[in-house]
């Protein structure tokens, strides 16, 4: 069965295509098109935009649901139907620092489970830690931090049924360039983070193959004349992509826009960071182990008041940058599908409206304000 989706613009890769109709098949994309059929099934989206699908690659809950509790169901079900109401169709569970055997038990249910996912998809699990280092700890338990052990990830990785992408680590730990090594060769990436990490640090990190920057300025060391530290070796070293998350809280809109300059659109990926009370209703949380209050747009700890995860939905994100005249409204839709795809790379499942590959996307108004979210080429979410 072949539906045809017609659309004022379509935001394809590096690429914006003008009119015609967006071919459907059997919940795959087929091509762009300028002639249909006289009896065609048409759904018309006149007026509108269609955007792949946004893929977030760093989030650990969302409707009430913490990746950390292992409710592998409220994963499956809550969260990953949330989701479809923010735009995202894909997306990494994320965990955070625990013990080995919670870590463990997570990893189980999600590789076990995960192709039963009944909302947006999920396309492997982000580790955001446990080798990271107490100066940057951010809302990270430091009990659980150690140094990196290959023979510890293999054991998660075996238990997750090869389902861990990305895995994150300070730079200065001792073993980083070994570790780094041995799990990229084997097609995870690493990213570097929760750091009070050199340039030096960081350099051999990357040069072991480290490739992401974790939530850009949040929880690194900062850049200084003497040392130029982990923002200043996120500006410095190529080729690698920075985390963002645009809620206008964790980053000012300036050092936002100093970031994309120094790296491009094509090597900024944002994410949401967002903890379980995405979604819900202003009050008391629990992030992992720790007390949270959400308020003001913001989730912090109770216990200091440092940030604790966010609430964005990175469907806002995208209207964040626009607004704050840092991308056009196709570099930020890139920004929130196509590069954390490449960056985690996991686009060759997702990220891009491409014939052949299911049938993902979202309709966007002219005030980028979300109006359906679609999945398998059946429409899920409708504003």
């Amino acid at each position: 069965m072949t539906t045809y989706i017609k659309a004022d613009k379509f935001f394809y890769p590096f690429e914006t295509k003008v009119g015609g109709y967006l071919e459907i098949k059997d919940g795959k994309f087929g091509n762009h098109v300028s002639d249909i059929p006289a009896d065609a099934e048409v759904v018309d989206y006149s007026g509108h935009t269609i955007a792949p699908g946004l893929v977030d690659t760093h989030i650990h809950g969302f409707a009430g649901v913490d990746v950390m509790d292992n409710d592998i169901d409220g994963v499956l079900t809550k969260m990953s139907e949330g989701l479809l109401a923010t735009g995202v169709t894909s997306f990494l569970p994320t965990t955070l620092t625990g013990n080995h055997e919670l870590l463990k038990e997570v990893s189980k249910g999600l590789g076990d489970n995960y192709k039963e996912a009944k909302g947006a998809k999920i396309q492997g699990i982000y580790f955001e830690g446990p080798y990271f280092t107490e100066e940057y700890k951010g809302a990270q338990n430091p009990i659980y931090f150690s140094n990196p052990s290959v023979d510890e990830f293999h054991e998660w990785q075996e238990a997750a049924g090869g389902l861990i992408k990305k895995i994150a680590l300070a730079p200065e730990r001792d073993g980083v360039e070994e570790f780094v090594n041995t799990v990229t060769d084997e097609g995870v990436v690493v990213a570097l983070g929760h750091s009070n990490g050199t340039l030096e640090e960081a350099t051999k990190a990357v040069q072991a193959g480290a490739s992401v920057w974790v939530h850009a300025y949040n929880g690194m060391r900062g850049l200084t004349h003497r040392e130029v530290g982990m923002v200043g070796s996120m500006f410095e070293l190529p080729h690698t992509y920075a985390e963002l998350i645009c809620d206008g809280h964790h980053v000012h809109p300036k050092a936002c826009d100093i970031l994309i300059k120094q790296k491009g659109h094509d090597h900024v990926a944002m994410i949401t960071d967002c903890m379980r009370a995405g979604g819900q209703p202003d009050g008391d949380y629990m992030l992992g182990e720790f007390p949270v209050i959400v308020e003001n747009g913001t989730a912090r700890l109770k216990d200091g008041g440092n940030l604790a995860g966010s609430i964005l939905r990175l469907k806002d994100g995208i209207k964040n940058v626009v607004e704050w005249g840092l991308a056009s409204p196709e570099e930020a839709v890139m920004m929130a599908s196509l590069i954390p795809a490449i960056s985690c790379k996991i686009d060759d499942k997702c990220g891009k409206i491409k014939a052949g590959r299911d049938a993902d996307f979202i309709v966007l108004d002219n005030d980028l304000e979300l109006v359906s979210t679609w999945v398998d080429g059946v429409k899920r979410f409708e504003k």
